[in-house]
């Protein structure tokens, strides 16, 4: 989701639109039906013609939103000392894939590196089928370099030790066009060949759009799980945004929404940890100025019951609030735009500068960067962490660094009413949000 994109001279026309979606390039399965998917990205862009970031109070006066850096991020999250003590990521490795990826994702990190004084990393670069040549003036292409920009970048503010591996592919596809196995086929000859620790995934497909939903048959979805089934078993920890529709989800189409609260896939799978979104509340230091809230503004955190998988063990401690179903999120990030992240990004000539975004697309990065700490902590692969997430929930002590979430506030959106914050576990935000500072070694050191 982007809300700011500078380096232009005249303001562009506000418009909300869905980015395309990635799919990967080797063959699925035969067993395996060809299904529809949509990435956790909308969007609300402005165009400005501003080369440096800018403070809250300038993006108030120019936006009337605030807007956030990395420092202050490091202090709303109680980041700084664990970095003094040397937990930064090191030796772990995050994977984030997106369609075409960025041809500048190097040069980008580097500047915005250097712009907030944080170390710099490399980026290998795996390109997966037959990745065409960047066009600046591919819309599609773009989108997803905006994608591919924002994911580096988030990942790297959190965890600036860990290496990142960005998988280009060369299929970028709608609602209403294929891609999901082709994706898994690629998450899972990663995860065989021992790349990476953590994956990232900011996309999804309403379940209600999967052949033979409407009938009760799921086998559609549980034949798409082999990657995530092997991810489990190497121990690798795989995460996915609950999307950007609050409790309602995109049609096939991918332009109208269910007036009904649906769920989306892989974020409802038991064996993906479901990213959501809040909204931070902070001074130009970083520091809060009122508790988090639920995201929803230019679209809103995605969350409710899964209409196909049952309430997994790990979340019988909260049945009261999910039923017999799976919940999603699991645990939320900064996602909303007002209060959205400043990126840097330079593939298309026409808007080389600063931009403004916000999304589960960012807060899935983010907590990827969190899980490479905990991962450095720890030693070694956490691999799976929910039975850990919902066992330091059910403690109920501030000392395993899980940060309630409950204002009031909700995820409704386009009509349909969704969830509030409240406290304990909801269908919001989750268990709540991350004081890095004590979640990161209370997460390595509790048991699976």
């Amino acid at each position: 989701m982007h809300m700011a994109r500078t380096g232009r001279g005249l303001a562009a026309a506000t418009s909300v639109a869905a980015l395309a979606v990635t799919a990967l390039a080797n063959a699925a399965p035969a067993a395996v039906p060809h299904t529809l998917a949509v990435p956790a990205v909308v969007g609300h862009t402005l165009a400005h013609d501003v080369s440096s970031p800018l403070s809250n109070a300038q993006c108030q006066a120019k936006w009337q939103i605030n807007c956030y850096n990395p420092l202050q991020y490091r202090t709303a999250y109680d980041l700084n000392a664990l970095y003094r003590k040397g937990v930064t990521g090191k030796g772990r490795t995050i994977v984030i894939v997106d369609s075409y990826g960025s041809p500048t994702v190097q040069h980008d990190l580097d500047v915005y590196s250097k712009q907030f004084g944080l170390p710099s990393t490399k980026v290998k670069v795996v390109k997966w089928g037959h990745v065409p040549a960047f066009d600046p003036k591919n819309s599609d292409m773009t989108g997803w370099a905006g994608e591919t920009t924002l994911d580096v970048e988030m990942a790297h503010a959190v965890a600036p030790a860990a290496k990142i591996v960005v998988v280009e592919t060369a299929v970028s596809e709608t609602e209403g066009t294929t891609g999901l196995p082709e994706m898994m086929d690629a998450e899972k000859y990663l995860i065989d060949h021992n790349v990476g620790d953590v994956i990232s995934q900011s996309f999804g497909a309403t379940e209600n759009t999967f052949p033979g939903f409407a009938k009760g048959d799921f086998s559609s979805i549980k034949k798409l799980r082999y990657a995530f089934q092997d991810a489990d078993r190497k121990h690798v920890t795989v995460l996915a945004a609950s999307g950007d529709g609050g409790a309602t989800d995109l049609r096939a189409d991918g332009k109208t929404y269910y007036d009904k609260r649906v769920n989306s896939w892989p974020s409802s799978d038991p064996l993906v940890t479901s990213i959501g979104g809040t909204q931070l509340h902070l001074n130009d230091k970083g520091d809060r100025v009122k508790p988090d809230s639920v995201y929803n503004d230019y679209g809103s955190g995605g969350g409710g019951q899964s209409h196909v998988f049952t309430r997994p063990s790990f979340q019988n401690g909260v049945k009261s609030k999910v039923g017999t179903r799976r919940g999603t999120p699991d645990i939320s990030m900064s996602a909303a735009v007002d209060g959205g992240a400043w990126i840097y990004s330079s593939f298309d000539p026409a808007a080389t500068g600063w931009d403004v975004s916000g999304g589960t697309s960012e807060a899935t990065p983010l907590f990827a960067g969190i899980v490479a700490l905990a991962d450095q902590a720890a030693g070694h692969r956490l691999g799976n962490i929910q039975k850990r997430l919902y066992d330091l929930y059910g403690r109920h002590s501030k000392g395993t660094g899980i940060v309630d979430v409950n204002d009031g506030t909700n995820n409704s959106y386009q009509g349909v009413t969704g969830y509030r914050a409240v406290n304990g576990y909801d269908l919001a935000t989750g268990v709540g949000t991350v004081d890095a500072l004590r979640f990161v070694p209370a997460l390595a050191k509790q048991r699976p």
